[in-house]
């Protein structure tokens, strides 16, 4: 066992496969890393993007935080919506948005 540690230690291997073994196997884990973890987070990025850029007034949407209500107005970076039967109106953030429930010709149809 301690001639198995020595060997590590030194650096020397009895076999020179196993020499390539960790570099390999290093480069095929960061390639299963970026194929179930980063590129389906990119992804879903663009997709959230892209939908938050095609906002129109007249839609209806659900914040994060559960907020439903119909947009009102849109800015650059922010729009107001308005909620339900108080017609309350509430200026928040387009990162804020989780999703487009009814698209604005949807509900003029």
């Amino acid at each position: 066992m301690s001639n198995l540690l020595a060997l590590m230690m030194d650096g020397e291997t009895t076999n020179p496969l196993s020499a390539w073994l960790m570099p390999i196997l290093l480069v095929v884990l960061l390639v299963v890393f970026y194929f179930f973890g980063i590129r389906p987070q990119r992804k879903k990025e663009k997709a959230d993007n892209a939908m938050r850029n095609a906002l129109a007034v007249g839609d209806e949407i659900t914040t994060i935080g559960g907020i439903i209500g119909k947009v009102v107005s849109i800015k650059e970076e922010t729009c107001v919506i308005e909620t339900a039967h108080e017609r309350t109106k509430i200026r928040i953030l387009k990162t804020a948005i989780s999703r487009v429930d009814v698209k604005a010709e949807d509900a003029a149809d």
